[in-house]
């Protein structure tokens, strides 16, 4: 209910296309960070998991299921700490918020120059992109969100998430970069959808 109440929205099945547009306008985006933030401060999990699942997850269509706090943590220990990161299938970011969660904590939480770090992520749902961006900007990441089909490399749009900032947790910008060859290959795109 508190989530609805923020995007503005009366049912929950308007909450993707009311978060979408709200990261793509700046001062909106500026403005429900900074709502959240007076509602929820902690930024080492996903805060939507159990809104999402209930409301947006679409199980029975792309069989998601969302990988559980613990599992996140493990599997980002033994993968190591990186100044990269990618992920297919990244549902709204559970696993991502948990390798930032250890990048930060290694580089003593109030010097993290997020510059330093790239997180690239793909994901085909067109109702968990808007939840990953939101995700990756309020804990101001670098990095790009690929929405499409990793296997068959078809994508709708690529969204460039950046946070120029040195300033510990500043906000990052969203873009959606323009539907170019260079970006295709880049990002080994066969086809924009």
């Amino acid at each position: 209910k508190i989530v609805n109440e923020l995007l503005g929205v009366d049912d929950s099945y308007k909450a993707p296309e009311s978060l979408l547009k709200k990261m793509l306008d700046n001062d909106e985006r500026v403005k429900l960070f900074d709502d959240f933030l007076k509602i929820e401060q902690e930024l080492d999990r996903d805060w939507f998991v159990d809104y999402f699942q209930e409301e947006h997850s679409e199980r029975k269509r792309f069989n998601q299921d969302f990988t559980p706090l613990p599992m996140a943590e493990l599997l980002n220990q033994l993968a190591g700490n990186s100044r990269t990161y990618f992920e297919s299938a990244a549902g709204s970011g559970g696993l991502l918020i948990s390798a930032w969660d250890q990048n930060r904590a290694e580089a003593c939480e109030h010097r993290l120059d997020s510059r330093a770090y790239w997180y690239q992520v793909e994901e085909l749902s067109d109702r968990a992109v808007p939840f990953l961006i939101f995700n990756m900007a309020i804990r101001g990441m670098n990095g790009v969100i690929l929405h499409g089909d990793s296997l068959e490399r078809t994508f709708k749009k690529v969204y460039f998430i950046r946070n120029e900032s040195t300033e510990f947790l500043k906000y990052s910008e969203v873009f959606v970069m323009p539907k170019t060859e260079m970006l295709m290959a880049e990002f080994d795109i066969k086809e924009f959808i």
